[in-house]
C-alpha cells in the first residue's frame, strides 16, 4: 500500500467511562483494568474483520471494510463487556462508550485520519455507559439488516464539525422497554405471594408456604387466568417491595397477597387482591376456620379472584377446584413440608421430602398427590445426582400409575408420567401426557417445560419455541426455564443470548450454568472467558462432583482441539464418570470428536441403556455428523423416538 491512501471505511472509536478520574485515584487499578479491556475486545475484533490501527491509552481506534460488521462488532464488545462485568466487583467493572461513523479516511504510515475518525470520535462521548451511538451514514447502510433496534437521537451539533449530524443508538437487548407503566399487563395476570406466616411457632412456615403453594395450584387450573409459578413468587417472600415494583418485574396486573396464623386447629387467613395499575383493593376476605376447612378456603380463594377478575370458571374446572385431594389433615400437613422441602432441591432436603411424602400416603393411601411428590423425588434424584438411576425410575413409575389409578385427572401426575415415557424413549406417548396435562392445567409450567423438550428433541423448533417461552411467562424467575431456553439458543448456535440466559440462570441459583456458558465460549474459541467460566464451576461442583476437575480439563481440550490431551483424559473420565457432573453421552461425542468411532458408538449404547436425557440430542451434536448414515446411528436414532 502507497504512503497516502484516500478510501470509504466504517470506523469505531472506543472509550472507556471515567477513565480519567479513576486514574487520579488508582493509577495501577487504571492500568490493570486498561489491559484488560484490551484482552476482552481484541478477539471480539478479530471475529468482525475489525482493523485496530492504533490504541490512544484507554481509547481503540478501528477500521471495517463496511459499516455492517462495524455495528455488529460494536453490539458484541458491549455484551463481552456486561457478561464480564456481571461477576465483579462494580471497581473492577469495565464500561465502555462506542461511536460509528462510515465516511473517507486517509492512511499514512499505517495511521487512519479524516472526517471519518473525527465524527467517529466526536459521537462516542454522546452514548451511554455501555452504548453505541452510530451516525446517519451508518444508519443508512444497516437499517433492515441488523437485529436490534436503532433509536434516533436527533441531529446533534459536534465540536470541529460544519453541519448537525444525526444520530442514533443501539437500543440493547438488555435495556428495560421505555414504557414500564404495569397497567399496560393485563389484569387477569396474576402473582400470588408467599403468604406471611404469623404463628408463634416457627415451623408453622412451612405450612403457610405450602398453603401459597396450594392455592397457586388451584388458581391454575382457571384456564382463563395466567398465574405466576411459584418458583418465581417465592424469591418475593419477606419482601418489602412495593406492589407496583412487583407487578413490573413480573409483568402482571393483579397481585394477591395474605398471612396465615395456625394456633392448635384453628387457622386464620386474610386475603387481598391488589390491583397493580392503580394500587386499589379488588377484593378482600377474613377466613377463621378449623384446620379441617383448609381445602375450602383454598377453593374460596379461587373463586373470589376469579369473580374479581370477571373470568369465567368452565364447569369442570369447577369440580376440580372444588375436588379435596385428601380428607386427612395429617396427610396433607406432612404433604405441604414435603414440598416445602423438594422445593429447595438440596439432596438431603430431597431424601427428607421423599420420606414426608411416604409418610402422607401412609396417612392417607388414597392420597394422590402424596405418591406423586415421592414420584417427583425420586426422579430429580435420579437425574440430578445419578443415585439408583434405575431403581428410583422403577420406583417413580409405580407411583405416578398409583396416583393415576386414584385421580385420572390429575394434571402433575400425567406431566410426572410424560417425563418417565421420555426416560423409555417414547416420545408419542410422552407428548400425549404433556398435552392432557396442559389441557388440565394451562398454567402448570412443568408440563410446558417438558413438553419443550420433547419437541426441541424432534427438532420442531418453533414449537419447542413456543412452548419454552410459555413456561417463562408463567415462571420468569425459574432458573431451570432459563437454563432450557438458553440451551434452545446454544442448539442453534446463537451463543450470546445463551450466555446471557445462563448469566441470568446462575444468578437465579442454577446449578450448571458456568460449564454451559463455558461450552459457549469454547465454541465461540474465546478460551480465556471458556476458562474463567470452568473455574467457576469447579468451585460450585466440587462438594457435590469431587471429579469436576477432570470434566474440566476435558472440555479444555475438547474445545482446544487437543486430541492427545482428551483421549489421555478419557480413561479417567470413564472411570469416574459418575463423579466429573458428565454423562456416557458426553464421553461418546468425545470419542466421536478424537476419530474413535468404535468406542464412540460403544459409549452411545451405555447412554441409551442409562436412559440419558442428552441422548436426545444426538440430532445436533456436530461430532456426529460424519456417522449420520452409519446403520448403528440409524438404528440408535429409531431405538429413541427420532425416525
Amino acid at each position: 500500500m502507497s504512503d497516502s491512501d484516500r478510501r470509504l471505511a466504517a470506523i469505531m472509536f472506543t472509550d472507556m467511562v471515567g477513565y480519567t478520574a479513576l486514574g487520579q485515584r488508582n493509577e495501577s487499578l487504571s492500568l490493570a483494568l486498561v489491559e484488560e479491556q484490551r484482552r476482552l475486545i481484541r478477539p471480539v475484533l478479530a471475529r468482525h474483520t475489525g482493523r485496530e490501527i492504533k490504541t490512544m491509552g484507554d481509547a481503540f481506534l478501528v477500521e471495517f471494510p463496511n459499516a455492517l460488521d462495524a455495528v455488529r462488532c460494536a453490539y458484541d464488545i458491549q455484551r463481552a463487556t456486561r457478561e464480564f462485568n456481571i461477576s465483579l466487583s462494580a471497581d473492577k467493572r469495565i464500561h465502555l462508550r462506542i461511536g460509528l461513523h462510515l465516511g473517507d479516511v486517509v492512511e499514512s504510515h499505517g495511521d487512519v485520519s479524516g472526517d471519518a475518525v473525527n465524527v467517529a470520535s466526536r459521537i462516542e462521548p454522546l452514548a451511554e455507559d455501555g452504548g453505541v451511538c452510530l451516525t446517519r451514514q451508518v444508519y443508512d447502510q444497516v437499517k433492515g439488516k441488523f437485529e436490534l433496534p436503532l433509536a434516533s437521537l436527533g441531529l446533534k451539533a459536534l465540536k470541529n464539525v460544519t453541519e448537525t449530524i444525526e444520530v442514533f443508538r443501539l437500543v440493547m437487548p438488555w435495556e428495560q422497554p421505555a414504557s414500564t407503566e404495569t397497567g399496560t399487563f393485563p389484569a387477569n395476570r396474576i402473582a400470588i405471594l408467599p403468604f406471611t406466616s404469623l404463628s408463634s411457632n416457627p415451623e408453622d412456615g412451612y405450612f403457610a408456604d405450602g398453603m401459597t403453594e396450594e392455592i397457586i395450584s388451584t388458581v391454575s387450573g382457571i384456564s382463563g387466568l395466567k398465574v405466576i409459578s411459584r418458583t418465581s413468587v417465592m424469591g418475593y417472600k419477606g419482601t418489602t417491595k412495593k406492589v407496583e415494583e412487583i407487578g413490573r418485574e413480573l409483568k402482571v396486573g393483579s397481585v394477591l397477597e395474605g398471612s396465615f396464623r395456625k394456633a392448635g386447629n384453628r387457622i386464620r387467613v386474610t386475603t387481598q387482591l391488589i390491583s397493580v395499575a392503580d394500587d386499589e383493593h379488588l377484593w378482600a376476605e377474613n377466613y377463621d376456620r378449623s384446620l379441617d376447612d383448609v381445602f375450602e378456603v383454598q377453593s374460596d380463594v379461587a373463586k373470589r379472584v376469579a369473580d374479581a377478575l370477571r373470568v369465567r370458571i368452565l364447569t369442570p374446572e369447577k369440580e376440580r377446584i372444588g375436588r379435596k385431594p385428601t380428607e386427612n389433615t395429617t396427610a396433607f400437613t406432612l404433604y405441604l413440608k414435603g414440598r416445602y422441602l423438594w422445593n429447595k432441591r438440596g439432596l438431603e432436603d430431597m431424601k427428607e421430602a421423599a420420606r414426608l411424602f411416604e409418610q402422607a400416603t401412609g396417612e392417607d393411601p388414597l392420597f394422590a398427590l402424596g405418591y406423586v411428590g415421592q414420584a417427583d423425588c425420586c426422579l430429580v434424584i435420579r437425574s440430578n445426582w445419578g443415585i439408583d438411576r434405575d431403581s428410583n425410575f422403577q420406583k417413580a413409575k409405580r407411583l405416578v400409575a398409583r396416583a393415576l389409578d386414584l385421580d385420572p385427572d390429575l394434571a402433575e401426575a400425567h406431566a410426572s408420567k410424560g417425563l418417565m415415557l421420555m426416560g423409555e424413549y417414547d416420545l408419542a406417548k410422552a407428548e400425549e401426557e404433556f398435552k392432557t396435562a396442559i389441557e388440565l392445567k394451562p398454567n402448570y409450567s412443568m408440563a410446558h417445560m417438558w413438553y419443550y423438550q420433547v419437541l426441541s428433541a424432534q427438532l420442531r423448533w418453533q414449537e419447542a419455541l413456543s412452548q419454552i417461552e410459555k413456561t417463562l411467562e408463567l415462571d420468569p424467575l425459574s432458573p431451570v426455564a432459563n437454563v432450557n431456553l438458553a440451551t434452545y439458543y446454544q442448539t442453534n448456535r446463537e451463543y450470546g443470548r445463551a450466555i446471557e440466559l445462563n448469566r441470568r440462570a446462575a444468578e437465579l441459583g442454577a446449578h450448571g450454568s458456568h460449564f454451559a456458558m463455558a461450552v459457549c465460549y469454547g465454541n465461540l474459541r474465546m478460551f480465556d472467558e471458556m476458562k474463567r467460566e470452568l473455574a467457576i464451576h469447579v468451585e460450585q461442583a466440587r462438594p457435590t462432583f469431587p471429579g469436576a476437575t477432570v470434566a474440566r480439563d476435558g472440555a479444555i481440550a475438547y474445545f482446544e482441539n487437543d486430541n492427545q490431551a482428551l483421549e489421555r483424559l478419557l480413561p479417567q473420565i470413564e472411570t469416574r464418570l459418575d463423579e466429573t457432573g458428565l454423562d456416557a453421552f458426553a464421553v461418546a461425542f468425545c470419542y466421536f470428536h478424537i476419530g474413535n468411532e468404535a468406542k464412540g458408538f460403544e459409549w452411545l449404547e451405555r447412554s441409551y441403556s442409562r436412559r440419558e436425557d442428552s441422548l436426545f440430542g444426538i440430532q445436533v451434536q456436530p461430532d456426529l455428523e460424519h456417522v449420520r448414515n452409519d446403520p448403528r446411528y440409524v438404528d440408535l436414532l429409531k431405538r429413541i423416538g427420532l425416525s
